[in-house]
């Protein structure tokens, strides 16, 4: 085998390695837990219904049922979602219940997050749609 061979391989076992091993803690990743929060929470075509839409960059975006929400999540130590630098539109909704404008972390079963408020109580459930 020639060096070149042996270098070729070396980089491919490299690059594998890299590829299962990855970042953690980047914003929107897993931090190697069995989290994985990408995709839509709740009804998104539902008419004053919540919902969140986190992508994989770490993004996040959705409504509260009234009020747009923008922001962006990570997933902490603890396995939970983390809710950062959240901002909403102000709008006055009239019979909405606006419980997830209160969101500070959550955590992910199967396929429910269960949202947590400031304090780390729970404030309400999003189920993962499609």
């Amino acid at each position: 085998m020639t060096s070149r061979h042996r270098l070729v391989i070396g980089m491919g076992v490299l690059a594998a390695a890299l590829a299962f091993t990855g970042c953690s803690g980047a914003e929107g990743e897993d931090t190697g837990g069995t989290v994985d929060p990408v995709g839509t929470w709740g009804d998104a075509t539902g008419e004053g219904s919540p919902y969140l839409e986190l992508d994989e960059g770490g993004d996040l975006s959705g409504s509260d049922g009234c009020n747009q929400l923008t922001g962006t999540w990570s997933v902490n130590e603890a396995d939970q979602v983390e809710f950062e630098n959240v901002a909403s539109t102000q709008m006055a909704c009239e019979g909405v219940d606006d419980w997830l404008s209160g969101m500070s972390v959550a955590d992910v079963a199967n396929d429910t997050m269960t949202v947590l408020g400031s304090d780390g109580s729970p404030i309400g459930t999003l189920e993962r749609s499609g």
